[in-house]
């Protein structure tokens, strides 16, 4: 087993190497120092490029399941981006923030807390930074246990069958490999060509601010901008959101576009509708300045501590090979797969951000093992693949958002409106009982079912509790359920939860 490679802090603006070689100028939150390699080997069964979810999932399902000879190939750190500058650290600041509102709200149920000094963020920080250096240590440790070959480099398609792998020293090594899955993942967008704009940060660099900042900015409707401004307005910064429409979560269920985006204006967050951003400045104090347009208007945000550009993310495959390979990608840089992730070259399969299907990290993990147990599980799962409908998924925003199945619109699209029974209620939950008018959140939830039998194509919830409840009304939808199914199930009460099994 190589010994665990020594993290160490680099500036925030120092050039990086990314899985797919290329070069950028945004933060990595942390990288990891160059460390003395053995010698590799030069042949392997099955070899995986990216050491994140979906590639953990390949090869060491591959190796300790069926005792094939693997190896994985990552330039940075094991996890990828859910451990190092996702989900995981996401998670815990929104924890931070969901103790900031219960502290806000404890005085209604007769608590008299005095804060003595405000959020420490520094510590909070570092004390999240050492938990992912420990998950990157356990994630290596598992491999070693699960005899998967773990070279920390870089990755290069030569042929279906060669990759040139680059070690932390520059040796270079051609590992010939029988069968090759691309699971390199993805970064965040490049921000808009607009001067001033390399002023801010992307999403990632969100982890490496060091100290609470007073006033921040945030680009971007999709969950990553709305999930980083619910936190931020939490814990007490002034907190200032730009989209493009009237709405954000606009992939969601519009119920979900308009109720939280309202409750996010309730709560603070000055949220910019039909705005852009036109040119970022710098002052003498490191402030910055953004200009915007909003509708027809202009406008500007002055003494701005940061600015997030969180616009999307895109698919890591170019410079890597894979065109020289043969593997055809689309438009949007996505490596073209069939349902079993395989891609137009025989012997190269690719899953996870990389084939765009559903961008979230248990797919990706899903995905892999599903390949590794249909490439190296005999005959009998020579057909298996990964569903990709019907994947819950949640958005840890002010309030939780759940959503499985498709949207009002989608189901009208697909099947025909009139074909289609809606439920939905909106409601105060219990928690807010004791609270006044101003500090009570929303919750709201709808059913979309079809046919004269009911069975439910879509779920979408918004309120307290919405990220842990989904995942058992997930199952149920997963099975097929009908609306009779949720009002046989008895209601468990007082729970918001038991609103979706006595809809009328």
């Amino acid at each position: 087993m190589q010994s665990l490679a020594v993290l160490v802090r680099r500036p925030v603006l120092s050039p990086t190497r990314i899985a797919s070689g290329r070069v950028g100028i945004l933060s990595s939150h942390f990288s990891v120092a160059p460390r003395a390699m053995a010698p590799i080997s030069t042949e392997t069964d099955l070899l995986v490029l990216g050491g994140g979810s979906g590639g953990l999932g390949a090869a060491r399902t591959a190796s300790a399941k069926y005792g094939i000879k693997s190896m994985i190939i990552e330039s940075k750190r094991l996890g990828g981006t859910c451990v190092n500058v996702g989900c995981v650290p996401k998670k815990i600041t929104f924890n931070a923030a969901s103790i900031a509102e219960t502290l806000h709200h404890a005085k209604a149920y007769g608590f008299n807390l005095q804060e003595t000094a405000p959020f420490d963020w520094s510590s909070f920080k570092k004390k999240r930074d050492a938990y992912i250096v420990r998950l990157n240590g356990i994630y290596e440790r598992n491999l070693a246990n699960d005899k998967v070959e773990y070279v920390h480099g870089w990755g290069r398609l030569l042929s279906r069958n060669s990759v040139e792998v680059t070690l932390d020293d520059g040796t270079k090594t051609v590992v010939n490999a029988k069968k090759i899955v691309v699971a390199v993942g993805g970064q965040p967008a490049a921000p808009p060509q607009i001067p001033g704009a390399e002023l801010g940060i992307n999403s990632d660099g969100f982890f490496d601010i060091e100290t609470l900042p007073k006033r921040v900015a945030l680009v971007g409707a999709g969950y990553i901008a709305v999930e980083f401004a619910g936190m931020f307005n939490a814990l007490g910064v002034e907190t200032h959101l730009f989209i493009r429409g009237d709405t954000f979560l606009r992939h969601f269920d519009p119920m979900v576009q308009e109720v939280v985006t309202k409750e996010y204006e309730r709560l603070g967050v000055k949220v910019h509708k039909q705005s852009a951003a036109t040119k970022v400045e710098k002052d003498a104090n490191g402030k910055l300045t953004i200009n915007y347009k909003e509708g027809e208007s202009e406008g500007v945000v002055e003494s701005v501590d940061h600015l997030i550009w969180a616009i999307g993310r895109t698919p890591l495959t170019r410079n890597i090979g894979l065109e020289e390979a043969g593997v055809k990608l689309d438009a949007r840089g996505f490596v073209v797969v069939d349902k079993y992730q395989n891609s137009s070259v025989d012997n190269i399969y690719a899953l996870g951000d990389v084939s765009g299907e559903v961008e979230l990290t248990p797919v990706a993990l899903a995905a892999g093992r599903k390949l590794s147990a249909r490439l190296f599980g005999g005959e009998e799962l020579k057909n298996l693949h990964l569903d990709y409908t019907n994947i819950p998924s949640v958005v840890f925003a002010h309030p939780e958002v759940g959503s499985i199945g498709l949207t009002e619109p989608e189901a009208a699209e697909k099947y025909g409106r009139e074909n289609l029974k809606i439920y939905k209620t909106s409601f105060t939950a219990m928690y807010y009982a004791m609270m006044e008018l101003d500090q009570k959140g929303p919750t709201s939830y709808k059913l979309i079912c079809l046919g004269p039998e009911e069975k439910v194509i879509g779920l979408h919830i918004l309120g307290l509790g919405s990220g842990e409840m989904l995942q058992g009304f997930g199952v149920a939808i997963k099975m097929g359920a009908t609306k009779a199914d949720f009002d046989s199930c008895v209601a468990i009460h007082p729970t918001s939860a038991e609103e979706l099994v006595t809809l009328k």
